[in-house]
């Protein structure tokens, strides 16, 4: 059977951990089987690799694994989150074993926003360096996610409604195999 993946990106404070543990949580309450991955984690190793600066190796191959054990436990839905897991389709159809049905959400919020959720949570000279970063990231991800990735704007929203539109981009219903 060919795993379904929803990839879930965004820039930091777009709300991406948040939105995909709520759409986890609505499909647990509404029977729809799935396993959820935080992609951050995969290569969350200091210092990576001289062959791979970037950790992409090392998330592809940790991902392989625990794509491994939970397709051997019958699973074959994924919600993979990573800041620019839209831009890692391949990788992630490489690491399911060659073949996915893949849908991309890319959870957009204003410069404002991420603001008002990363300050709280961000202490000392590090809150400036981290917006830098989300900024980045998000004039990258406008550019270079295709037009298949679903946008889902997060400014003033709950999570719960953010969570119903990205449940919606899947595809996936409940009463699926």
């Amino acid at each position: 059977m060919i795993p379904e993946v929803l990839l879930v990106a965004g820039r930091s404070g777009a709300g991406k951990s948040s939105v995909a543990f709520e759409v986890s949580a609505q499909w647990a309450r509404e029977g729809l089987a799935h396993c959820l991955v935080d992609g951050d984690n995969l290569c969350a190793a200091y210092p990576k690799p001289a062959s791979d600066p970037h950790g992409s190796a090392l998330t592809e191959a940790n991902l392989r694994a625990v794509w491994a054990t939970y397709a051997a436990a019958g699973y074959r839905r994924l919600i993979y989150v990573n800041t620019v897991s839209v831009l890692e389709r391949e990788l992630v159809t490489r690491a399911l074993g060659g073949r996915a049905d893949v849908r991309g959400v890319l959870l957009t919020a204003s410069a404002r926003t991420v603001r008002d959720r990363l300050g709280p949570r961000e202490i000392g000279s590090a809150l400036r360096e981290h917006l830098d970063r989300s900024a980045a990231a998000a004039e990258l991800l406008e550019r270079a996610a295709g037009p298949w990735v679903t946008r889902v704007p997060t400014d003033g929203r709950t999570v719960a409604e953010v969570a119903r539109d990205v449940a919606g981009a899947s595809g996936w219903a409940a009463d699926r195999p």
